[in-house]
């Protein structure tokens, strides 16, 4: 039987709240060893509730722990280390000494005093691949500052890109930099593992929000360093593609992504609006772009006058992308959402899969969050 892609990688998290711990646990599912680094009082995500779980720890005692925490924590195991207390920095060091990897995301320079900064540990361990995680990276005006995902979310220009033209900012709904954050951290830690496949060598790895945040602004980034315009919000319209947003129905909302004319054809065909590809002012995407205060409500009575469902179901016949807007739980138990088997329950609680399948390699996905302290001071692969 296959075994995991990183089956036998060790993993040192010094990290908490939620981008480097999701690094943590995308390399747990990807089958590497990862073991969790906590202050006594634990990682503060333990307690971000409610909702909260309870759980039996192997002393027989209860723990209360927040979902939040299981959210990106599956697959580690836990030790407590105190880094004042000398004999639990030692554990510490002689724990990383057996490590590929280590996930940080203190301040800058704020590890040195421990000897847990990279500059301490790649002398003494050479091949150690070291991902430091912070608000704004290693050097520049903001480096000693920390960084929060909502406040990054505000300085990267997502927030003035969300939300109704009318209205204020809007954060997206859940820590969206955070997370892209700890995709980018995963790329980053298998680069560096690949280079030192090479090389024999580790190296630093500097991860910052804010880079994250304003790099994944995409199209609307280049939108601007090409055009010389600065986006704004549009709410759910798109900035280069008409049609490509929210429409009404006699009984709701639904959706309608034309990525071309022929689906906008279609989509007239459906709508009983036969007239409208053969304008000038709509027959091509510039064109609809840059008529989109005409052509807009124009679809939007036609949809109006359809129940979302019968709508949908006419769209997706005449090949034109068409959906709901689901909520968390309709998302959740959408019929293609079970089939890819993306809802798990590791040790009975409840929780997401890491969405990649491999064609030989199996993901691991066995085991829940830790309790405090539920690990041994040593890697068992």
């Amino acid at each position: 039987m296959a075994e995991p892609p990183l089956k036998g990688l060790r993993v040192v998290e010094l990290a908490r709240i939620l981008a480097g711990p999701w690094i943590g646990q995308t390399l747990a599912d990807l089958g590497a060893e990862v073991v969790k680094v906590e202050s006594p009082e634990g990682d503060d995500t333990r307690r971000w509730g409610p909702p909260f779980i309870d759980r039996t720890r192997a002393d027989g005692t209860t723990e209360r722990v927040a979902a939040y925490f299981h959210a990106a924590n599956r697959g580690k195991t836990s030790v407590v280390c105190d880094f004042n207390d000398p004999a639990d920095l030692d554990r510490l060091h002689g724990l990383i000494a057996q490590a590929d990897v280590v996930v940080e995301n203190f301040k800058v320079g704020g590890l040195a005093r421990f000897g847990l900064d990279y500059g301490t540990l790649s002398a003494r361990h050479p091949r150690l691949v070291y991902a430091s995680i912070t608000g704004f990276g290693q050097d520049g005006p903001r480096a000693s500052q920390p960084g929060y995902d909502f406040l990054i979310q505000g300085m990267s220009g997502i927030m003035d890109l969300t939300g109704d033209p009318g209205g204020e900012p809007q954060k997206v709904g859940v820590a969206w930099i955070d997370i892209f954050t700890g995709l980018y951290g995963v790329i980053a830690v298998q680069a560096a593992l690949a280079e030192r496949a090479r090389s024999g060598r580790g190296q630093h790895l500097d991860v910052s929000l804010l880079d994250c945040g304003v790099a994944v602004l995409a199209n609307q980034a280049t939108n601007y360093l090409l055009g010389g315009t600065v986006p704004h919000r549009l709410g759910n319209a798109h900035p280069n593609i008409v049609p490509y947003q929210l429409f009404p129905a006699c009984d709701g909302h639904l959706i309608v992504a034309c990525g071309n004319d022929r689906q906008f054809a279609a989509l007239c065909r459906v709508l009983d609006l036969p007239d409208l590809p053969d304008d000038p002012a709509f027959a091509t995407n510039p064109a609809r772009v840059a008529h989109r205060d005409r052509l807009a409500p124009m679809l939007a009575a036609a949809t109006a006058r359809r129940s979302r469902a019968a709508l949908i179901a006419a769209l997706e016949a005449a090949g034109v992308p068409a959906g709901p807007v689901n909520d968390v739980g309709e998302a959740l138990s959408d019929p293609q959402v079970a089939a890819r088997g993306l809802r798990i329950a590791p040790e009975g609680i409840a929780g997401l899969r890491t969405p990649i399948r491999l064609g030989r390699s199996p993901l691991t996905h066995d085991r829940a969050a830790p309790a405090l302290g539920q690990g041994e001071w040593r890697f068992t692969q």
